[in-house]
């Protein structure tokens, strides 16, 4: 990797690697873009095969998350954290207290989170040596397991694309193919349920599945089944890429609208989404909930105040369909655009001067 040609290709602004031989910790701090404010991404601790396949990560994942926050409204910028080790195995206080200490060394230029490999439990261990630290216990004033919140983005933004497709958002008699009933696709269910939408569900636990099946009265079909089903939304819940050659022209849906992440294989497979007349509602937006809840934290956590926020997900993927309809464009380009029409704009504001103290002018 020619790494200074590789952060200049995406402009980002910092990459730190963080080691400390007591604890074991090998981490790297990837902050993408502060124009709109501080970098807010979570930390991820994965068994990485080589160390410059961390370091692709952390930029990769930073980067979209400058992107979710842009789209989203929210005044942050993207960061990640990527922690190499097993997360079973490798887990320990100094390890988390160490990496801490990093992050409080950043002066709050980047706040961390919860993520894949990492848990509440270790941002408490965290939040005692920075306080640039969000979902940590209810208890230290946080906002508690952000899946609820992202579910209910995800769901009004699947009332904004039905809009889009029928003039209206009443989901009752629809029909909603989920793919995944981890605690944000079941949630999802849920609340599909509770406004009359007809489920068809898949997961690879069975358990889940059978759940569905009894709370909400949903058809359970197989894996491969659930990308064929004919229905008015197809919802990925699950893994990403799910959006490929293999899969694109099986679908029978108007819509694809889902929480995973990265569900568009490569971006020429939105294009052919558009092709074939299915509304992509883009996944880095529909998706934000969760980081729309635990940036409210920074403003002292108020649930009323951050469910109002997550609601917005619904006008912001019509804006998003607007733009696309308006610039004769596929909707997950209309969403980068948005995006960094947001970032551009930032840039451009005028900066005014800010007097120093009288200390500060006499002592010079």
């Amino acid at each position: 990797m020619n790494l200074f040609d590789t952060l200049a290709q995406y402009d980002y602004e910092q990459l730190v690697l963080c080691q400390d031989a007591t604890s074991g910790l090998r981490a790297i701090i990837a902050i993408h873009d502060t124009t709109l404010g501080p970098a807010l991404g979570g930390c991820r601790m994965w068994t990485y095969a080589t160390e410059e396949a961390a370091i692709v990560d952390a930029l990769r994942l930073s980067r979209g998350m400058t992107y979710k926050a842009a789209a989203a409204g929210l005044n942050l910028g993207g960061g990640k954290t990527v922690v190499i080790g097993n997360p079973k195995t490798d887990k320990s206080e100094l390890l988390f207290r160490s990496l801490g200490r990093y992050i409080e060394g950043l002066h709050g230029r980047y706040i961390t989170a919860e993520d894949v490999g990492t848990s509440v439990a270790d941002m408490d261990i965290i939040h005692q040596e920075t306080r640039y630290v969000t979902g940590v216990s209810q208890a230290y004033g946080s906002s508690g397991n952000p899946s609820p919140m992202t579910a209910l983005g995800v769901f009004r933004g699947i009332q904004a694309a039905v809009r889009e497709v029928t003039g209206s958002d009443d989901l009752s008699g629809k029909t909603v193919a989920v793919q995944g009933l981890g605690s944000v696709g079941f949630d999802l269910c849920q609340r599909l349920h509770a406004v009359g939408a007809k489920l068809v569900v898949t997961d690879i636990a069975t358990d889940n599945v059978q759940r569905a099946v009894a709370q909400f009265g949903a058809t359970a079909v197989s894996t491969e089944e659930i990308v064929s089903v004919s229905c008015d939304v197809f919802a990925p819940c699950a893994l990403g890429a799910v959006i490929s050659d293999e899969t694109v022209d099986r679908l029978r849906c108007q819509i694809v609208a889902g929480s995973a992440n990265n569900q568009l294989a490569e971006g020429r497979h939105g294009d052919r989404l558009q092709e074939l007349g299915i509304l992509y509602a883009p996944d880095y937006v529909i998706n934000s909930g969760g980081l729309i809840n635990v940036a409210d934290e920074l403003e002292g956590y108020n649930p009323e105040r951050a469910q109002k926020k997550v609601e917005g997900i619904y006008q912001i993927m019509r804006d998003i369909f607007a733009m696309a309809k308006e610039r004769n464009i596929p909707t997950y380009q209309a969403a980068d655009r948005l995006a960094e029409d947001r970032i551009a704009a930032m840039r451009q504001v005028r900066s005014t001067f800010l007097p120093v103290s009288r200390s500060l002018l006499h002592r010079a």
